[in-house]
């Protein structure tokens, strides 16, 4: 045994950014995901090294056997590779899985005009057992990032005010529901769980309540015609960023029944701006009991 005298435990050692293609089953079809993984043990004071080369053996392994048996989601592979990480590193009492994918759905404006839209899907995985050799817990953590659009509701009164001048009838109090013109933000909404292992969510649920909360979804196949629905849309819904966030949590707390009380939720959302030279952000992080007791869910 070498001395330790000086010699820190460290909370995690591993390997950080590979990529692989990981093949999971949908309920309708199977996918297969460029995925980025994340993957780390503790590492005692008593040990110099990591044998890091154990960690790209068995994600190898897991991803590969994923081609012939689709892992049921991102989550349950994070989950298979947490565990795992902890029987092959028996000195370890932690182990870490951090994966991001890309994602396509079908989406369109128009039943004509649809195609695959891409979204982020976010998962880890944490196992962690009381001494070496102990037995193992996990848990999991499953979630989603969509990129949508916001109009400033501030902006868009200061210029109902100013053109009011030029156009006294927008005076009228019948055109107080009229949109219009504002500055607009492409915003950015992540949405997280984290939830004991027998605990399952569907990551499209989770895309349409942050699509909901945002003032229009956007998409990449656009006519005119179409751009101007999008746009109309968004400005018959102006929101700050405050609003998509305390929308997005009341969605959250009215949906998703069968997870628990117990589980927590962690959003965030983020305006980047048009006319600022930076971006605005809001987050919460709360369990979904809490949030369905505020809600009056």
């Amino acid at each position: 045994m070498e001395p330790t005298a000086g010699r820190f435990e460290l909370h995690k050692v591993g390997l950080s950014g590979i990529r692989k293609p990981l093949t999971i089953r949908r309920p309708d079809r199977v996918v297969t995901l460029t995925t980025t993984f994340d993957i780390a043990v503790d590492l005692p004071s008593n040990r110099k090294g990591s044998d890091l080369s154990r960690n790209a053996i068995l994600l190898a392994e897991i991803v590969d056997e994923t081609v012939v048996r689709p892992a049921p989601s991102l989550e349950s592979a994070c989950v298979a590779i947490a565990r795992a990480l902890l029987e092959r590193h028996k000195y370890a009492t932690t182990a870490t899985v951090d994966a991001d994918a890309e994602y396509f759905l079908r989406r369109g404006i128009a039943e004509e005009r649809k195609s695959f839209e891409d979204y982020t899907l976010l998962a880890s995985a944490q196992s962690v057992r009381s001494r070496p050799e102990g037995p193992i817990i996990v848990t999991k953590s499953i979630g989603a990032e969509a990129v949508g659009m916001t109009a400033c509701p501030c902006a868009m009164e200061t210029a109902r005010e100013a053109l009011s001048e030029e156009y006294p009838l927008l005076k009228d109090p019948s055109m107080k529901s009229m949109p219009m013109i504002t500055h607009n933000q492409r915003n950015r909404t992540r949405l997280m769980f984290d939830l004991s292992d027998d605990v399952e969510i569907e990551v499209d649920d989770l895309i349409d309540t942050i699509e909901a909360a945002q003032s229009s979804p956007t998409y990449a196949i656009l006519k005119r015609g179409d751009e101007a629905k999008m746009v109309i849309r968004a400005h018959r819904h102006p929101k700050f960023v405050e609003d998509v966030l305390r929308d997005l949590l009341r969605r959250v707390a009215k949906g998703f029944g069968n997870v628990p009380d117990t589980a927590f939720v962690r959003a965030r959302t983020i305006s980047e701006e048009s006319i600022h030279k930076y971006n605005v952000v809001a987050a919460h992080q709360a369990p979904l009991g809490e949030l369905r007791k505020t809600s009056g869910a």
